[in-house]
């Protein structure tokens, strides 16, 4: 099978944050996983992060007073296991200092709570403390978030 074109889909910050919201109404997902995908969705639009490398974040790298997250870790979608990025250019630390990233970085720290979170566990992890993944994420959360406000395509709804 050959496929001819294969069109990127990209949001608005005003779109991204209608997604997190629908998020937030989904009836078949808890709580929990509702704000951490709804965060998840906001950080991935302010920073562009790549799934893997949301997925493998840890509270240690972000720094709130900076404005700034250290991406040096990839979470592995076929093996789930946290290691190290694909090539030397995935290493970098993103800054968040525009009004989106600044939006994103409270999204985060509310979803982080009043506690202080252990430094070493993963922002977004699953009921067992491993990597989210990506297939449950889209096929819980961002699809029935999309589908609920009218911007899956047709292709999208095969």
């Amino acid at each position: 099978m050959r496929i001819e074109s294969r069109n990127a889909v990209s949001f608005s910050w005003d779109e991204s944050k209608r997604i997190a919201e629908a998020v937030r109404k989904l009836y078949r997902l808890d709580d929990s996983r509702k704000n951490a995908y709804a965060t998840a969705f906001l950080l991935a639009a302010a920073t562009g992060l790549r799934c893997g490398e949301l997925f493998a974040l840890r509270w240690n790298d972000v720094d709130f007073r900076a404005g700034t997250i250290r991406v040096n870790e990839s979470a592995d979608q076929r093996t789930y296991a946290v290691g190290p990025c694909k090539n030397a250019a995935a290493y970098r630390t993103v800054v968040l200092t525009d009004a989106e990233g600044c939006e994103a970085l409270r999204a985060l720290k509310q979803y982080s709570g009043d506690a202080t979170p252990n430094p070493n566990v993963l922002v977004f992890h699953s009921r067992r403390g491993t990597p989210l993944r990506e297939t449950n994420v889209l096929a819980d959360g961002l699809h029935p978030a999309l589908a609920a406000l009218g911007l899956l395509t047709d292709c999208d709804q095969k």
